[in-house]
């Protein structure tokens, strides 16, 4: 017998559609799910993404990348598309 699925929840992590066009953000800040993630893909650990912004807590970070694990493919895709965009402007702009 199996259990019910369950709707994974993430303490500190929330959405709210006047903010980053609503993508997941820690609660009460601006800093989203992915800012975290391009953290973690550069190589940081939890306490250097804490030494980046100081106003986060441990607990806020954790959820954070419990949440990118779980949707890591959606997040990653983002992450690429949003580096591609900040490429195409900087070309953009100088030429």
């Amino acid at each position: 017998m199996s259990l019910p699925a369950q709707k994974l929840r993430y303490p500190y992590i929330t959405s709210n559609p006047e903010i980053a066009h609503g993508a997941p953000i820690i609660e009460g800040t601006r800093i989203t799910v992915r800012t975290i993630a391009g953290y973690y893909q550069m190589g940081m650990n939890v306490d250097e993404i804490l030494a980046t912004l100081p106003h986060l807590s441990p607990a806020q970070v954790h959820s954070a990348l419990a949440y990118y694990f779980d949707h890591q493919e959606e997040i990653d895709t983002d992450l690429a598309d949003s580096s591609n965009e900040e490429k195409w402007e900087k070309k953009v702009i100088s030429d």
